[in-house]
Order: structure tokens, then C-alpha cells, then sequence
């Protein structure tokens, strides 16, 4: 799992497990969609029903600057995603509401 959290214990009374985040590096979505050779756009679409735990975070710059970015594990996730969005392009115009 690329989240990949080993327990620290603090043995003792009332004995405490905390969770470290081994995470070292994540690639922005305009990496990720030249690396599958996606457009960014359609990608950000199918990216936007992810969450934390999926892979994907969001990393915050000056002012009102973001951007989506993904862990290993999330490009992973997300070239699942692009398989089933392609194999049925439906579900995504569908998950954008009416127009």
C-alpha cells in the first residue's frame, strides 16, 4: 500500500498507537495525464470522485493557488478509474448532472 503506516507503540499505561505517513513524493495531474497520455481536463473529471485514501491530495500554494496530485498508489487508482470511464463514457456525463 503506498500509504504505508507502521505503528509506533508507546507501551505503558494507557498504551498509544500513532500512524506515520511514509508518503515521499506525489506527481501534480498535469504530469499524470502526459504520463498516461490523457488530456487534463477529462482526467480532472474522472480524478474528481476520489478521495484521501484513494491516492489523490490536494497541495496548496500561495494565495488561492491548489493543485490536485497523486501518490503511486493513486495513479494506480486513477488508470482504474480511466478504464472504466473509457469502457463506458456514459457514467461519467451521467456523474456531471444534467445539462
Amino acid at each position: 500500500m503506498e500509504l504505508d503506516a507502521p505503528a509506533i507503540r508507546v507501551v505503558g499505561r494507557g498504551s498509544l498507537t500513532l500512524q506515520v505517513n511514509k508518503v515521499h513524493h506525489v506527481h501534480i495531474i498535469t504530469r499524470v495525464a502526459e504520463m498516461l497520455g490523457e488530456d487534463e481536463d477529462w482526467l480532472w473529471d474522472v480524478a474528481n470522485e476520489m478521495d484521501p485514501e484513494d491516492g489523490v491530495i490536494w497541495v496548496y500554494g500561495p494565495g488561492d493557488d491548489s493543485v490536485m496530485a497523486f501518490t503511486d498508489f493513486g495513479i494506480e487508482t486513477l488508470k482504474g478509474l480511466v478504464e472504466i470511464y473509457k469502457a463506458n463514457p456514459d457514467l461519467l456525463s451521467r456523474s456531471d448532472g444534467p445539462t
